[in-house]
Parts: C-alpha cells; sequence; structure tokens
C-alpha cells in the first residue's frame, strides 16, 4: 500500500505532463494519503465517513500543504459529486450564489455535490451565514478548509453543523518517501532522461526546508530541478541547492496558529527557566522570517510580567537589549535580544506584580468610584482647606523611619491586598520590608486604641 500524499498511481485519467508536479502526483485514494493515519487508518473517521456512503459538512483545520483541498477532491470522486471550489481569499457572495445555482442543477439530475471553500475564515460572518439555509437543506455538502482554528475564525453555527478534522504536518519520514517518489515522476520527462539525482544530503535538506508542507516539498523539487537542468547539471548536491534557492523556504506564519504557538513556547521557555529551549525558540521564528522588533517587544513584556521585582535589571538589560537592535538591526542587534532572553531564563522568577496589576483593575471595576478621603485629597486654594482638604495628613518624610504608621491611604472600608512578593529574588527584601511596615502600622494602631 502506497503511504505517499501525492502518488503517481493514482486512479482516474493522469494529469497533463505540464500540470505542476504537485498537481500530477495528487493522490486518488485514501490509501496513498501520506501521514493523517489518526483520520484516514483504517476504523478511523474519515474512513470511516467515506466508506458509509454518506458524506457531512466538515471543516479541515490544518497547516499548508497537508492535504486538505486533495481529501475535499477525493470526497467528490468518492461519492461521485459535483466538485465545486470557492477561494475566500478571492471569492464573494457573487461566488456562493453561483455555487448554489450549479448546485441546484445538479440536485435536479440526482447528483450530490460537494462544496469546497478554501481559507474559509477569510469569509466574513455574513459570507459565512450565506451557507447555512444550503447546508441545514442538502442542497451541498459544505467542506471548509482553514490554516487558522475554527474555533476563533468560523462562526459558532456553521461550526455547529460541521465536524471539524484535524490535520498535522507531514513527519519528515512521509516527506522523505514523497521525494523519492517525486523524482521517479521527474526522470520520466524526457529533459531528465532518467538521469536527475540528488545526494542524499541535498535531499535531506530539502525535506527539512518543507517543514511538513507536502507541496511547499515539491514546488521546490521543480524548481530546484528546472535551476539544474537550465545550467547544463542533472546532479543536486547540498551546495547546488544552496545556491539555486534564493530564499528561506521555511514556512512561518505569521498570522496565524503557528505564529502564536512558537511565542508561547517562546515565552513559556523563559518563564520555565530554560536558556536553551528559549534560545531554540528565538532562532526558529527567526529563521523563519520573524520581526525581530516583535521579538523584542515580546522580550520587554516578559520581563516585566514573569520576573517583575524579583531583579528589575531584567527590564533594564530588556530594554537596552531592544535600544541595541534598534540601533544595530539585523543580525547584528539579534545577539543583544538573543543574550538578553538568556538572562531572563536564568533571573527569578515572580509574576506578583502582574497578578497585583490585574487583582487591583478588577478590584475597581467592581467597587466603583468610592470618594478620596479628606486627608489625602488637595488643598491647593483657601476655600478648599476651609473644607477640610488635606486636613490631619501626616508627612511621611517627617515621621520616625520616614513612615507614617497607621496611616490609611484607601478609601474608607477599604483595604484589599494586591501585591504579595515572593519568596524569590530580590522580593525576598521586599516582603521583609513589607512585613515590618505592617508590623509597625499594628504598633500604632494599638497606642491609638488606648
Amino acid at each position: 500500500m502506497s503511504t505517499d500524499l501525492f502518488s503517481s498511481e493514482s486512479g482516474g485519467a493522469a494529469p497533463s505532463v505540464y500540470a505542476p508536479l504537485a498537481e500530477r502526483m495528487r493522490p486518488n485514494t485514501l490509501d496513498q494519503v501520506a501521514g493523517q493515519q489518526d483520520l484516514v487508518g483504517p476504523g478511523k473517521p474519515l474512513r470511516v465517513a467515506f466508506e458509509s456512503g454518506r458524506p457531512h459538512s466538515m471543516i479541515f483545520w490544518g497547516p499548508p500543504g497537508v492535504g486538505k483541498t486533495t481529501l475535499a477532491r477525493m470526497m467528490a470522486q468518492g461519492f461521485d459529486a459535483q466538485f465545486l471550489a470557492i477561494s475566500a481569499v478571492l471569492g464573494g457572495v457573487k461566488d456562493i450564489r453561483e455555487a448554489v445555482t450549479k448546485a441546484q442543477v445538479a440536485q435536479a439530475q440526482g447528483r450530490r455535490t460537494i462544496l469546497f471553500v478554501d481559507e474559509v475564515h477569510r469569509f466574513n460572518k455574513s459570507q459565512q451565514d450565506a451557507f447555512l439555509p444550503y447546508v441545514e437543506s442538502g442542497l451541498f455538502t459544505f467542506i471548509g478548509a482553514t490554516t487558522e482554528n475554527p474555533s476563533f475564525e468560523v462562526n459558532s453555527a456553521l461550526l455547529s453543523r460541521a465536524r471539524v478534522y484535524v490535520l498535522q504536518s507531514l513527519a519528515l519520514e512521509d516527506l522523505q518517501s514523497l521525494f523519492d517518489r517525486a523524482l521517479i515522476v521527474l526522470n520520466e520527462e524526457e529533459r531528465y532522461g532518467g538521469q536527475l539525482s540528488f545526494t542524499e544530503a541535498a535531499r535531506e535538506q530539502l525535506c527539512t526546508w518543507a517543514d511538513g508542507d507536502a507541496r511547499r516539498l515539491l514546488n521546490t523539487m521543480e524548481v530546484v530541478a528546472e535551476s539544474a537542468n537550465g545550467a547544463g547539471r542533472l546532479a543536486v548536491d547540498e551546495e547546488w541547492l544552496e545556491t539555486a534557492m534564493s530564499q528561506n523556504l521555511r514556512r512561518f506564519d505569521k498570522g496565524g496558529d503557528a505564529f502564536y504557538d512558537q511565542i508561547s513556547a517562546l515565552h513559556k521557555s523563559v518563564r520555565g527557566s530554560d536558556p536553551d529551549a528559549s534560545l531554540y525558540w528565538f532562532c526558529r521564528m527567526l529563521d523563519g522570517g520573524v520581526d525581530p522588533k516583535y521579538l523584542s517587544r515580546r522580550i520587554v513584556r516578559i520581563a516585566w510580567e514573569d520576573i517583575g521585582l524579583a531583579d528589575p535589571r531584567a527590564m533594564q538589560i530588556a530594554n537596552d537589549a531592544a535600544a541595541t537592535y534598534e540601533r544595530l538591526g539585523s543580525p547584528e542587534g539579534e545577539l543583544a535580544l538573543a543574550q538578553a532572553l538568556l538572562y531572563l531564563a536564568i533571573a527569578p522568577k515572580s509574576n506578583a506584580g502582574y497578578m497585583a496589576y490585574n487583582q487591583a483593575r478588577r478590584f475597581v471595576m467592581d467597587k466603583g468610584s468610592a470618594p478620596v478621603p479628606m486627608h489625602l485629597r488637595n488643598a491647593p486654594t483657601k476655600l478648599m482647606k476651609e473644607l477640610g482638604h488635606g486636613s490631619e495628613y501626616r508627612y511621611a518624610h517627617d515621621e520616625p523611619n520616614g513612615y507614617a504608621a497607621g496611616e490609611r491611604y484607601f478609601p474608607d472600608g477599604m483595604q484589599p491586598r494586591f501585591y504579595q512578593p515572593t519568596d524569590r529574588g530580590l522580593e525576598i527584601k521586599i516582603g521583609q520590608k513589607l512585613a515590618q511596615l505592617k508590623a509597625w502600622d499594628a504598633e500604632a494602631r494599638q497606642k491609638k486604641n488606648k
């Protein structure tokens, strides 16, 4: 049984030799699909759906090049249904109406319709709502494809009528198998005469660059093969591969889940005090094309959120690194960001300040606008003084230890505690200081009550 995502041994009419390599190797049966065995393996959900003879609406969620469009086409072929495709990037309500008309014609002829909407998250709410009555009436089976989390990007009404299937990036072994079969297909072309070859290092590099994306691998192979042919060579080694490719091929979705997942991994690695993992995710994102300025802002945020007053130097180092990057740019400035990350990772951790801020914000929202106590009010005029503004206020600098023990600074009836320093780093001393102030307050109040 073939395990390639795009196999040349597919049923039906063979694609034109002029079609892109990825199209020529598109599979026609589930047994030809690589990866996704949790969905298409024996007894698994998609295979069961195919074998049942009763298609249902679904949403394929996964990164590019893992077979979302292929599976939708296979479903139409498997159920002998009309296949209609709409790109949410280019299409609109007009395209939806045209698809409905074609589906109605097919229905009148006793034929099913599979309506495939690529990048469905790009449609706005009203456009997504336009599908609902036709999905409910059974005019067509709706299949949406998205690289974004459908929980956030697909309307709940449409989401409730479709089953979500999560597709994963292809494993390196799947890509290597795909590479081998694709090379056979390329060598069937007259211009290569069966002589095109790749060294093991070049094969490994291409499969790694593809980053789990089958379409990317095949498109890249085709570009490299054409470049080699144009240069009059049939053997591709790692050095030639580097020369032939003008840009990094790794996938980095700057606005999607892959982006936020990697940012999350970076942040959590620093919070978890793992300097090596922190550097890995930092370099991984740089390698993928993320803007270093964005990373510098995140590094400053991490310093304030996860280290805080446990080590105030962390904020200074993070800010200095961001300023250094602004001055030097790439790649020199990236070293400053990397070293700031290392410091943050090994610094003592505290989110006490972050938690205190959030609690104070919630407290203020819940309690409303309590009046400022009279002794804390400003008294710039004679009238305000006569009204009692600022009366009995105790100037801390004139008090013993520079602290007005027992004084109250909250509105009447309030005395919440937001900031709870940890027992790490500088916050150990901060906690001791607060404990001392609390003891002085208790002593002052005890004297006042005698």
